[in-house]
């Protein structure tokens, strides 16, 4: 009878032992798949959250990048407003000086006029950064100067500036045009 109770019955079926065994490994294995399932179930979620944050952070971007570029435009559109503000107050004056020196057929008035417009758009260009490079009798410098011509004079150093042919004009410290000279290069 043990040897019945083994193999609990007479055709080799398998003992009742490996039965409950086997039960139970298919039980653990459907508690692993449930909760591999469940895991999955929630990195998909997540997944899915971070998806949906980074593709609102990613329009949210654009649409700063949209704006940004958007002032910028309009930043760069208006840019010289107030320079250009500063320099019809000249206009103004050069107008004025024209017209009185029209009606008085006075030509110092219209020179001294012209002093006064010069002098004021000197001084708005000065008051935006601007200033002018000091290149008469001072050592060529290829970077604040362009040299023109060259002449051998004796009684000067060689690589001194001799004439200016134009001002050159630095603002807020970088050079926007260089001075056009004649240096002096000894043979």
């Amino acid at each position: 009878m043990e040897k019945d109770n083994k193999t609990n019955g007479m055709n080799g079926e398998a003992p009742v032992e490996n039965m409950e065994d086997n039960t139970q490994e298919t039980v653990q294995e459907e508690a692993v798949q449930d909760e591999m399932i469940t895991k999955i179930n929630i990195l998909e979620k997540e997944l899915e959250e971070w998806k949906s944050a980074y593709t609102r952070k990613l329009a949210d971007f654009q649409n700063y990048s949209k704006r940004k570029d958007n002032e910028l435009a309009e930043m760069k559109k208006f840019a010289a407003e107030g320079l250009i503000l500063k320099i019809l107050d000249n206009v103004d004056n050069l107008e004025r000086a024209v017209s009185a020196s029209k009606e008085n057929k006075d030509v110092d008035s219209l020179l001294s006029g012209l002093d006064m417009v010069l002098k004021g758009i000197k001084e708005v260009l000065v008051s935006e950064g601007l200033e002018e490079i000091d290149a008469a009798d001072k050592e060529y410098d290829p970077y604040e100067h362009q040299a023109m011509m060259v002449e051998n004079v004796d009684e000067k150093e060689n690589n001194i500036v001799l004439d200016v042919f134009n001002k050159g004009y630095k603002l807020k410290g970088k050079v926007i045009r260089p001075a056009m000279v004649k240096v002096n290069k000894k043979n």
